[in-house]
């Protein structure tokens, strides 16, 4: 596949899906991730206060007929992980099960991160599903932001967001690593496959946030140039070389031209006329990122 055949957002003709909790700079609805299933759009996201009113407190999930107009089905917040935040949910239909919503979870006074899941038959029932540890992480490597679909083989494929811990003060560091399952919750590591580059506009870290093709396999990815501009990251495009992912800078970086440029997390929904619906997280002109959508 050319990389012209690729479909790829931008900022232009979004529209709001849902705005962010409050104005101003920390408060953000986004990390989304959405799949389309019979007809039926669902998207799941979390919501985001500043550091002063307890950053990521509660993952909501929200059906809907067009994707762009939801109705929130289901909500779950930290507290009932016993998390300190929340930062990327994933949500995924299991054949032959219901549903399942992979929670990323901050480990309380840390900067570790793990990742959960609560499987259900339906997804108004995920509140009180069955919970199951997914990913620990450790105490060199705190795990988050997980982009999971199924694998052409069978089984699943996922891509994890990995931040080192042993360097203190550069925890906001991450690489992608590429990990299969043969059920969703027990996972095989395969290596690293994405990592920032010296000098370039990723270099502070790379996290692969959604699948846009398969021949080859390209992907839309997170990255961001220093230290001071984490939870700003902006997105580009990397494609699969035989080996591991290579970003391609032919595309250039994906901005939003407000406050500061924050334009991450896309999630990209296949759409049954060949076109693409996104979902993304993008920053507005008080500072504050609302979770906006389109259509290429």
């Amino acid at each position: 596949m050319t990389v012209q055949a690729v479909p790829i957002p931008s900022y232009d003709d979004v529209r709001v899906v849902v705005p962010a909790p409050d104005a101003g700079p920390g408060n953000w609805a986004g990390a989304a991730s959405a799949v389309l299933v019979d007809g039926v759009f669902w998207l799941t996201w979390r919501v985001r206060r500043p550091l002063t009113d307890g950053r990521g407190v509660a993952v909501q999930v929200a059906r809907s007929l067009d994707g762009e107009t939801f109705e929130v089905v289901a909500e779950v917040s930290r507290e009932e992980f016993g998390a300190e935040s929340f930062e990327r949910p994933v949500l995924v239909p299991v054949p032959g099960v219901g549903w399942r919503l992979y929670l990323s979870c901050a480990t309380p006074g840390s900067k570790h991160w793990w990742v959960d899941s609560v499987t259900a038959a339906t997804v108004e029932g995920l509140p009180t599903g069955e919970r199951a540890a997914v990913l620990a992480g450790d105490d060199r490597v705190a795990v988050k932001d997980p982009v999971i679909e199924p694998a052409a083989g069978g089984g699943w494929d996922m891509w994890l967001c990995c931040h080192p811990l042993e360097d203190v003060g550069h925890e906001d560091r991450m690489t992608t690593r590429h990990l299969t399952s043969p059920d969703g919750l027990a996972w095989t590591d395969h290596g690293e496959v994405l990592a920032g580059r010296p000098g370039a506009w990723d270099a502070r870290g790379a996290r692969v946030t959604a699948v846009v093709a398969h021949d080859p396999l390209t992907v839309l990815y997170d990255g961001r140039a220093d230290a001071a501009s984490n939870w700003f990251e902006t997105t580009g495009l990397a494609r699969w070389d035989g080996a591991r992912l290579v970003p391609d800078d032919g595309v250039g970086t994906i901005v939003s031209p407000h406050s500061d440029g924050a334009f991450r997390y896309a999630a990209a929904v296949p759409l049954p006329d060949g076109r693409t619906r996104f979902y993304v997280e993008a920053a507005r002109p008080d500072g504050a990122h609302d979770l906006v959508t389109l259509v290429r």
